[in-house]
């Protein structure tokens, strides 16, 4: 049974609408208008258009924020990858650990990229949860009323390199050098950042878990859920993604269905500073990347190798003739 975690008042959370600015050497944002609660914020995230793909200037909903986070463990890496129920948009996607910019970290949003690591992704041994680190500053530990963190033994995040073309809040420039883009269905801008998390080398039974809140009538709710852990690896090898998933449940790894799998909209493709798709299968993203999903092994294939193998304890070698 799912276990609740937190609960909040989603009117507690503020946002602001943007102006963006772009053009072929950069993109700059700033905020406009009154702050925005969570129901408001929703109603402006209505699809907009633009004329030029690589130089506009256009009036967005909000920004969110994302992490392509590369997972370091057992000497492998792996994207991390998270399923939503995205109830504004009415599908099941799996997307990039991400999350809604409020408005005093507008400036700031590799803050809040962090803090969604700390809600979003939950790493469990069979000493507790870990912690997590961004160089030398502590991640929040946002359940801790409801679980148990291990404070000996924290994970630690660190960045890898960011985007080519900068990006500018006002006329500050983001560090971490995010990677942006326009989402036009949802009038909003949204900012990547590639960080990658090591996972400590003593950490042993691990199991990752994804935690996301959803909105109950006047309630965001958290809840942790173990039959579906919600939370897939994707892995790398030599930096680039292989057509496999899988869930990790005390150090084990678990193969994951793709059938009638879709990504979100980060993974499909980027026309300059603008996507405008909702979502991409995860075939046509496969044929993208130029990746084919392994080979399955035939039910018949495995049952010639099982009768094979019973035929040679029932019919004993012919003898070598003297």
């Amino acid at each position: 049974m799912p276990r609740t975690l937190i609960r909040k008042n989603p009117s507690n959370f503020k946002t602001l609408p943007l102006h963006v600015e772009a053009t072929p050497e950069g993109l700059s944002y700033q905020s406009v208008g009154m702050p925005l609660n969570f129901a408001q914020t929703l109603q402006r995230r209505k699809p907009v258009e633009v004329p030029d793909a690589e130089r506009f200037a256009v009036e967005l909903a909000n920004l969110g924020v994302s992490v392509r986070l590369t997972l370091h463990w057992q000497n492998r890496e792996y994207w991390v990858l998270v399923r939503q129920r995205r109830q504004d948009r009415g599908d099941v996607v799996l997307k990039l650990i991400s999350g809604y910019v409020p408005a005093h970290e507008l400036n700031l949003p590799l803050h809040t990229a962090i803090q969604e690591i700390a809600e979003e992704c939950l790493l469990e041994t069979p000493e507790g949860w870990l912690g997590g680190r961004f160089n030398e500053t502590w991640l929040p530990a946002p359940y801790s009323t409801a679980l148990h963190y291990r404070e000996a033994l924290p994970f630690r995040l660190s960045p890898l390199s960011g985007a080519a073309r900068p990006v500018r809040c006002a006329t500050t420039q983001l560090i971490e050098r995010p990677r942006a883009y326009v989402h036009l269905p949802t009038a909003s801008l949204q900012l990547i950042y590639d960080l990658r998390l090591e996972v400590p080398k003593e950490a042993k039974s691990l199991s990752l878990f994804h935690v996301d809140e959803r909105l109950e009538g006047d309630q965001l709710v958290a809840r942790l859920d173990r039959q579906r852990p919600d939370l897939y690896l994707m892995p790398l090898k030599d930096g680039q993604p292989l057509a496999e998933l899988y869930t990790v449940k005390k150090d084990q790894l678990y193969p994951a269905s793709t059938r009638g799998l879709y990504l979100a909209e980060s993974f499909a493709q980027q026309e300059g500073w603008v996507v405008r798709e909702e979502r991409i299968r995860w075939k046509d993203w496969l044929r993208q990347q130029g990746l084919a999903e392994p080979e399955k092994e035939s039910k018949l294939k495995r049952l010639t190798g099982r009768a094979r193998q019973m035929l040679r304890k029932i019919v004993p070698k012919k003898k070598r003739a003297t």
